[in-house]
This record gives structure tokens, C-alpha cells and sequence, in this order.
């Protein structure tokens, strides 16, 4: 049977005027675009991410700005039911049409489907967007609320004024934040269409799944709005089987659900775990066709009581699975800029480095449906914070209602992906009221306030997508828990930051037990190319004021250096202070997150704070600005190995706290080798631990095969601290039952400061395998964190590596972008550095 195709759709995106009342600039502006992107362009503003010119660009998002183009329709465009779509409008607008008010926004993660039948004309039109000043509007609705209700002023930075984001629905980072900076761009950066529909349009379709033994039953729920009441012919294809039904409807939304059955499926599971296979649904509502991949998979969260207190696991098919990753924020602070190409390099890095997890943290925004759909292709699981972040905000009638609508559409359009994996309230959101003087003083008030909107998230959550959990905050210890999660470890989810916030060693990473570390991190400088792009050689110096405006954490720039000195000697310039900023950077979360995942199965997570950066800037991120890996991500490619060995530090009964945790700043009396498995089938490893003296030699402390069974860790050695002398580290490689290298770690007794390091002569040499260009590396000496870079864009198999005599290693490198580079191009650029150079 054939479904008449009554539906079309005229793109409404293109060239715009941007104007405003208050000035005489009048330029172009690309739409899906930002106001800024614009001025940019037309040489109205200097690139608000170089030196100190955030300043001199806050004019623009205090200004109001009007758009406006005119576009033609055939009397065929209109010739049935009109919706004018205009998702993503940021953030506070009025819409008009040919001259008259369609639609008043209010939020910016709220799709727009306005019902224009009537008001289109064949021939020439007219669409304006009138764009209100965000930050006065938030004011005058703070200033108007009944009782006070404090904001985050992260963005404050530098005496930039602070903006009530708890009152828009805006991403809150985009007013800055402690990596951010402040522009508070405006535009529209979803889909402009008008759609033309015989009698109704898609609203939504969702997928749930049952599965069987070797069967998944479908349910396939498709939300229409009708404009009228009547018939239309509705269809969904999968797996090559159609369901074609001719439906009722009635004026507004109607609900129209179809069972099918998937036999013999091909299970979707995580990256590292399987395959990721993807069926294809075409749902034809009368010519308007939409596609959706579809990963089968089951996916359950085990919150369940212990030994210890309770579990927080996520299990996949059966199987309890290790998440692990990081924190995912905007990708730009200039929304024009957020493309496929950019995700798509951004996502394939986390791959690269055996992610399987990243947070959608809530104080940044719901992604653009690429996003969620590469995630599926990747096999990069979610957990998604709703959009609400580090502060209260309001429970009045007009923000709940507005609120409600925002969760509802985006669970809606969400709920399909294999991706996402649970739904979370907030971030931190009830661990602010501890923060602010006005929550602290009427806290009954506040904890109330908070349960009004936290209690209306789970409650759609439950209506809307009752197949996943919804987990009230992050970190929270469960449901209508609001004790503290940032130290609290027996349950639920934590947020550890004593290490950064608190300056406590790096040591004290093993001083809790998280059973899922969401969130934690340690900052480093960006890469000096990346510097480069945003300070002159006279602002190099992390004192300078480009250099303090680049750092969004007070006192953070102090805090890398007075960590600097507890580990390593100070660096002889500002280059190799860079360079050693992310060795320490990298060092830091390596020791949480090995100790962490030797603990399984009490840990089940561990996603460190943060992958990416929205601008140039020191901060807690993994990757530059623009993609490039730091040293963070490439210890984060090792570290998150899924067959690996780490080392323990262990403590005697008389250096432990009552908790049983080391007291901070003990000396280990021995050092165990755990082996982590994370994959479903047993594995054997033979495994080679040497004492590795600093200045050269080595001898075997340990040789062995050991069997580890599935998703296990098991103690596989144990050395006495002593039998190591004052300049002897641990280096160990494991191998599989093949002889293949699975990988290579060292353990360093003491901060790296106390040990007289030697120059190595490290030799490269590049050749071609397969098509791919590879750096061999030798030294002779023993060299640590040995780092090769080239100018061109890309990222070798590894870096930040051990190198000792007499072994070589080959690191492959990967172009991104699509580039196709030669070992000779890279030959030209290539730098090979060291821990020794920095002293």
C-alpha cells in the first residue's frame, strides 16, 4: 500500500538582516547562526576569545537585536495545514509573520511549532525575530519573585557582572562559568522550516523495547497533532517488516501505538563490549518521513542493597559494565560553530581513548539530534543531566508549566537512542543550598522549593520514558536523599573535589570508595599552540592578565604551580611549564582512576571532569580546545584499558583511619598489582614487573601467568615498599596467552622531585604500515612521559610514555579532520620531550 504524499517543507534557513534598535550596525547573518558569528564576520567585534576582548564584546548580548528575511511560497506550499518550526530560539523573542506577533519564546531548549494556516501568502513574506535583552529579563524576574533566590556567579570573573540564569531557560555556561567565558550569544540554531501538512504532523515517535529470549517486541508510540478531526495514513518500517494503519484523529495531540516483533536479534552493547549494530525506522505520516536508528539492547540500573550499603551499577544485556569516560560540556561558546564535523571528531576521540560513558552535564544544553545519533553509531552511552545546574531556581506556576514542556519534548525526542542511559535532574542542584547565604538561612524553604521541580522531572521521566531510571541529582545517594553525595561513598553517585578545591595530595584519591565517581578533575594549562592562538609571547606567564582571564577558577593557576612543587621541581621556562601542567594534570586522575576501578565491583563508574573545552583555557579538560589531545587524554587511553594492571599502594593497619582508608601522606609498607578485566570472557595474562633504576638497569621483581575472570579485579602480586631501593620505580607490561602486548604502566614510590632524573637520547625514526605513518622510539636511558608532537592535526596510539633501554615503541598516528598526512610531512614538525627537559 502506498501513503499518499501530501506532506512538504520550505527551508526556511539562509542570509537574514541583523539589526538593531539601539545602533546603526546592520549586517548579514546566517540562520541556524548566532549574533556574534555575525559581527565577527563583518568586522564589528575582535574575537572574543583573544587576550582580554571578552570585555570588549559584552555591548553585544546587552544590546537587542532584531532579524529579519523575506522568503517566497507557492500557492502548493500552503495549500494545506501550516506549522512554522523554529527550534532553538535563544532564547527570549517574538515572531512575526508578514507583520503580525505569531509566537513569544522563552526558551531556548524548547522546539517552536507554531500553527501559521492562513497567515502565509503566495508569494513574497516576511519572517522578523525581535530578540528581548536576556540578562534584564532574567533581572526584572529575580528582582520580582517573592522571596530571593541566589545565582551562580562563576561568570563574575574579572568584574564581569553576574546574570540570573535560574530564571531563563538558556544554557547557564553560556553566561560563563569556572572554564567559561561570557558572551551570552543569541540566535536560533535548530531547524526553520514551514512544514505543510494535509490534516497532521509528527509530534514525536518513541520506541520502547521487551525483549525475550531471542525476540525484542517493539512498541512504537507516535504523538500527531491533528489540526482538525479526520482520517490520515500513518507507517513504520523496520527490519523489513511495514505496519500500515489508517488512523483516526481528533484536533490536538493523538497517541498511536504498534507492536512489532524483532527475531533473532543483533544486540547493541557499549563500545569495547560488541558490536553496535543499528536497525533503521522510517515512520511516513502522508510524505513526511523520519528516520531513526534504533540499537536493541537492555539497559537497567542495579540500585540494590549490600554488603557495603547499596549498589549503583549499570547492567547491559545481562551484564554488569564499567562506565567509563568523562564529562561532556558545549563544545563552543559560539553556538555557529558547533558542527557534525566537530562532534564527530570530539566523540571519536572519546572512543579513541576506550570511553564508553560521557555526562551531559545540566548546566549546558540538550545536543542536537547528530549528537545523540553518532553516540549511537559509537556505542558511547549517556547519562543525561536535565538542563539545571549549581544554583535554586523558581517553582512558580509560569517556570514549572514552561519547565514541563521543555522535559517533555526533549524525553520525547530522546528516548528512541540506544544511547542514553539514564536521566538526571541536575547538576548539584540540592548541594547548593549549602552554598548560597540566603538558602542556608531558610533551608525548609529551599529544600522545598528544590522538591517542587525535582519531583516534576522524575514524575515525566516516569510518564514518558518509564523504562529508564531517572536519579534525582548528581551526586545524590538516591531517592528524596538530600545528604551530602560529595563525600558520602557507600551509595549513589559522588563528586569528589577535596584534591583540587581543597589542595589535598593526589594521594587522597585512595582515601574513598566511590561506588560511581560522576564527576572530579584537576586542572591543567592548554597546549602552547593553543596559547599561542590567544596570548602574545609578553603575556606568557601564567601571572599575566591574558594568561589570569584564560583561567576561569580563582586562585587555579596558583593551585597548578603549588601542586607543581609537591611533585616535580619547578620548570625552567614557561614552555615546559605548560607541558608539565598536564604530565600532573594526567598523573591526578590516573591515580584516582586506577585505584578506583582495582576496586571492582564496589566502583562501577568513574567519568572524570571534563573532556572538552568551549574555548581556549586552562581547565580540567582532556582535549584542547578544538579537539587536540592533552597528555590527560592520552594517560586516559591507557588508564581506561579494558584488560589492565595497576598498582596499589597498601597501608598497615596503623596508618589507616577507621574507615579503613590510608591516613593521607602515610608511606605504603607494600605495593599490590591488581588485574582489571571488563570484558564478558575470562582472560590469562602473563605479566612482567621490573624494579627499573632511574639512572639505567633493571631487574625482575615479578614473572607470572594469572587467569582473571570476566568483569573481575583480583590481586595478582604484592611486593614489600622496602624490597624497592631509594632509585628504583616500577615499570610492568602484561601480555595475553598470544604473547601480544596489552599494555605497559609504572608505579613511582615517591613524587617524581626526589628522584636525580638523567638526559636521555631518545632516537625517532618514521615509517609506513599499511597507509598509516609510525614513529618508532628508543632511549638510551630511561626517559618518562615521553611525548612526541606534530604541527599537523592528529593523535598518535600513545604519548606520555616510559621509554627504557633496549625496548622500542611505535606509536601509529591517526590525521583527524579527514586529513591524509605522510610520515615525511609529519617528519618536518615532529618534537620528542620529556620529564627531564622540564627540570
Amino acid at each position: 500500500m502506498s501513503i499518499p504524499a501530501t506532506y512538504s517543507a520550505l527551508d526556511l534557513a539562509g542570509s537574514f538582516a541583523l539589526t538593531s534598535p539601539t545602533s546603526d550596525i546592520a549586517v548579514p547573518l546566517t540562520l541556524p547562526g548566532d549574533v556574534h558569528a555575525a559581527l565577527l564576520a563583518a568586522d564589528k567585534i575582535p574575537d572574543p576569545y583573544y587576550g582580554e576582548n571578552e570585555k570588549q564584546v559584552m555591548w553585544v548580548n546587552e544590546t537587542a537585536w532584531s532579524v529579519e528575511r523575506s522568503f517566497s511560497a507557492s500557492a502548493a506550499d500552503i495549500d494545506g495545514y501550516l506549522t512554522l518550526t523554529l527550534a532553538e530560539v535563544d532564547c527570549i523573542a517574538t515572531i512575526s509573520l508578514n507583520g503580525e506577533v505569531v509566537a513569544e519564546t522563552q526558551n531556548s531548549f524548547l522546539r517552536n511549532d507554531i500553527d501559521v494556516t492562513g497567515k502565509v501568502r503566495a508569494g513574497d513574506n516576511t519572517l522578523r525575530i525581535d530578540f528581548a535583552i536576556a540578562p534584564d529579563v532574567a533581572k526584572a524576574r529575580a528582582d520580582a519573585h517573592p522571596f530571593p533566590i541566589p545565582f551562580t556567579k562563576n561568570y563574575q570573573t574579572n568584574g564581569l557582572k553576574g546574570i540570573h540564569m535560574n530564571f531563563i531557560r538558556k544554557a547557564a555556561c553560556h553566561a560563563g562559568w569556572d572554564w567559561g567565558i561570557c558572551i551570552m550569544p543569541i540566535g536560533v540554531y535548530g531547524t526553520m522550516s514551514l512544514r505543510k501538512s494535509r490534516l497532521a504532523r509528527q509530534e514525536s515517535v518513541q520506541v520502547d523495547q521487551a525483549h525475550g529470549s531471542n525476540s525484542v517486541e517493539l512498541s512504537i508510540k507516535t504523538r500527531l497533532f491533528a489540526f482538525a478531526h479526520g482520517e490520515v495514513e500513518l507507517e513504520h518500517t523496520i527490519d523489513g517488516q511495514t505496519i500500515t494503519d489508517k488512523v483516526v484523529v481528533n484536533k490536538g495531540e493523538n497517541v498511536v501505538t504498534h507492536n512489532l516483533t524483532i527475531k533473532n536479534p543483533k544486540l547493541w552493547w557499549p563500545a569495547g563490549q560488541g558490536e553496535q549494530p543499528l536497525y533503521e525506522l522510517v515512520t511516513n505520516l502522508e510524505g513526511e518521513k523520519t528516520t531513526r536508528q534504533i540499537g536493541l539492547r537492555k539497559l537497567e540500573w542495579i540500585v540494590e542493597p549490600d554488603e557495603i550499603d547499596h549498589t549503583f551499577k549499570c547492567r547491559i544485556n545481562g551484564r554488569d559494565i564499567s562506565m567509563l569516560g568523562a564529562n561532556w560540556i558545549p563544545a563552543d561558546a559560539i553556538p555557529s560553530r558547533i558542527t557534525p564535523d566537530v562532534i564527530r571528531d570530539l566523540l571519536g576521540s572519546a572512543k579513541a581513548a576506550n570511553m564508553n560513558m560521557l555526562r551531559i552535564w545540566g548546566g549546558g544544553q540538550y545536543e542536537p539530534d547528530y549528537f545523540y545519533e553518532m553516540c549511537d553509531e559509537l556505542g558511547i552511552l549517556l547519562w543525561h543531566d536535565f538542563m539545571f545546574a549549581c544554583m535554586s531556581y523558581p517553582s512558580d506556576r509560569p517556570f514549572l508549566d514552561n519547565v514541563r514542556a521543555e522535559i517533555t519534548q526533549q524525553v520525547r525526542r530522546l528516548s528512541h537512542h540506544a544511547s542514553i542511559a539514564l536521566w538526571c535532574g541536575d547538576n548539584e542542584v540540592i548541594g547548593s543550598l549549602s552554598w548560597y547565604p540566603e538558602t542556608k538561612a531558610a533551608p525548609e524553604r529551599y529544600v522545598a522549593n528544590y522538591d517542587r521541580l525535582n519531583s516534576m522531572l522524575g514524575n515525566i521521566v516516569e510518564d514518558e520514558d518509564p523504562a529508564r531510571r531517572f536519579w534525582p541529582s548528581s551526586p545524590s545517594m538516591g531517592y528524596l536523599d538530600f545528604s551530602d553525595g560529595w563525600h558520602a561513598d557507600t551509595r549513589g553517585d559522588t563528586h569528589y573535589w577535596d584534591v583540587w578545591h581543597s589542595a589535598k595530595s593526589f594521594e587522597a584519591y585512595r582515601t574513598v570508595n566511590p561506588r560511581f565517581a560522576s564527576e572530579f578533575g584537576f586542572q591543567s594549562f592548554t597546549s602552547m599552540n593553543i596559547i599561542e592562538t590567544f596570548a602574545e609571547p609578553k603575556d606568557r606567564n601564567p601571572s599575566s592578565p591574558v594568561m589570569e582571564n584564560h583561567q576561569r577558577n580563582d586562585g587555579g593557576n596558583a593551585r597548578i604551580l603549588e601542586t607543581m612543587t609537591r611533585y616535580f621541581r619547578f620548570p625552567r621556562d614557561f614552555d615546559q611549564m605548560v607541558f608539565l601542567s598536564q604530565i600532573q594534570q594526567g598523573l591526578a586522575i590516573k591515580t584516582a582512576i586506577e585505584y578506583w576501578r582495582s576496586t571492582k565491583p564496589r566502583c562501577m563508574g568513574t567519568l572524570f571532569w571534563q573532556i572538552n573545552d568551549i574555548w581556549p583555557v586552562a581547565s580540567w579538560s582532556s582535549l584542547d580546545y578544538g579537539g587536540q589531545w592533552k597528555l590527560l587524554q592520552y594517560m586516559a587511553k591507557r588508564f581506561f584499558l579494558p584488560v589492565n594492571v595497576v598498582a596499589v599502594p597498601v597501608h598497615d593497619d596503623v596508618q589507616t583511619n577507621s574507615r579503613g582508608t590510608p591516613v593521607e601522606g602515610a608511606e605504603p609498607t607494600s605495593i599490590v598489582l591488581r588485574a582489571i578485566n571488563d570484558t564478558g570472557a575470562p582472560t590469562s595474562i602473563a605479566l612482567d614487573v621490573r624494579a627499573v633504576k632511574i639512572g639505567g638497569g633493571d631487574r625482575v621483581v615479578f614473572s607470572g601467568n594469572c587467569a582473571v575472570g570476566p568483569d573481575a579485579a583480583i590481586e595478582v602480586s604484592k611486593l614489600a615498599a622496602a624490597d624497592l631501593a631509594a632509585d628504583e620505580f616500577l615499570f610492568f607490561s602484561w601480555r595475553d596467552a598470544k604473547g601480544n602486548l596489552l599494555g605497559e604502566n609504572d608505579y613511582f614510590p615517591k613524587p617524581y622531585k626526589a628522584y636525580e632524573l638523567v638526559s636521555p637520547t631518545i632516537t625517532s625514526a618514521w615509517s609506513d604500515r599499511d597507509g598509516q605513518p609510525v614513529l618508532t622510539l628508543s632511549s638510551d636511558k630511561p626517559a618518562l612521559f615521553v611525548t612526541a608532537t606534530v604541527d599537523l592535526p592528529g593523535y598518535f596510539s600513545d604519548n606520555a610514555i616510559t621509554l627504557l633501554p633496549g625496548r622500542t615503541t611505535e606509536l601509529v598516528f591517526t590525521p583527524r579532520h579527514g586529513a591524509t598526512v605522510s610520515s615525511t610531512d609529519l617528519a618536518k614538525s615532529l618534537k620528542v620531550r620529556n620529564l627531564a627537559e622540564t627540570f
